[in-house]
């Protein structure tokens, strides 16, 4: 892998994993503009690399909330998040074959146009009034499936776990805090079945070699770190719909791309 492809990948992992605009419809993306065969070994035992730089990010923004959860694993945070999660691990057990199918132009088009429908929804939401500590049972699974249902690239996972989130009435800051923690936990288990495939054999991570892995890792980790960041205070401000104007551009030139160039698709 060349430096700069670890860059830009690194980037965009730090970039998409966060802010709502799917960083699984933009690897997809990238693979199409770049040349980038994701299924390749070497750049497989990257995205191990990178979403480990987002696990690192997400600890270092939310590690007070993190601590008070490895001090008091039996609190009901710990609970909603374990109800949270098992609607995605469900369906990517089942899934998981036909999502890998969804990586065509058409699809991720018409995905993109939907993660921005959500988020001009999410801003056009009443402000909630739910706490982190007012979080029912019945509003992790529904926040759950809705994770579930952003597996496929070019849904939001951040996107539509927020809007969920404020749609049954929790106040936007609970439902940024809620959504972040979901990820760092799809991530770890993301990269865990991954770096699994690397302990079997299946995949040799020294192809690869060791510069571009860590500067993928460092330009994952700052990159979603200030990421982060900047939804907090998006979230806050109903500005979502300034991603929306960028999904749907996004989605406007894969299509322009589909039906008269085809450069990428």
């Amino acid at each position: 892998m060349e430096i700069w492809q670890a860059i830009i990948l690194g980037a965009v992992q730090g970039v998409a994993e966060f802010l709502p605009i799917s960083s699984s419809g933009h690897l997809v993306l990238g693979q199409h503009m770049f040349g980038v065969d994701m299924e390749d070994p070497a750049f497989f035992t990257f995205d191990i690399v990178v979403h480990v730089g987002s696990f690192v990010a997400i600890a270092i923004a939310f590690w007070r909330d993190i601590w008070a959860l490895i001090k008091n694993p039996f609190s009901k945070m710990t609970g909603l998040l374990i109800v949270g999660t098992i609607p995605a691990v469900i369906a990517g057990l089942f899934f998981r074959n036909h999502i890998e199918m969804l990586r065509n132009g058409l699809w991720l088009a018409a995905a993109f146009t939907v993660t921005g429908f959500l988020l001009m929804a999410a801003d056009r939401l009443s402000k909630g009034e739910k706490g982190e500590g007012e979080i029912t049972y019945m509003d992790a699974l529904f926040v759950g499936v809705l994770q579930a249902l952003a597996l496929p690239p070019g849904i939001s996972r951040s996107g539509t776990t927020i809007t969920g989130a404020l749609y049954r009435g929790i106040s936007r800051e609970a439902a940024a805090k809620y959504s972040f923690m979901l990820a760092m936990i799809a991530i770890a288990g993301a990269g865990a079945l991954e770096a699994m495939q690397v302990i079997r054999g299946d995949v040799d991570p020294s192809t690869l070699g060791l510069e571009p892995m860590l500067i993928g890792f460092f330009v994952s980790l700052i990159v979603g770190y200030f990421s982060i960041r900047l939804l907090l205070k998006l979230i806050k401000a109903c500005k979502l719909m300034y991603f929306s104007y960028y999904v749907w551009a996004l989605a406007g030139l894969i299509v322009l791309d589909l039906v008269v160039f085809n450069l990428f698709f």
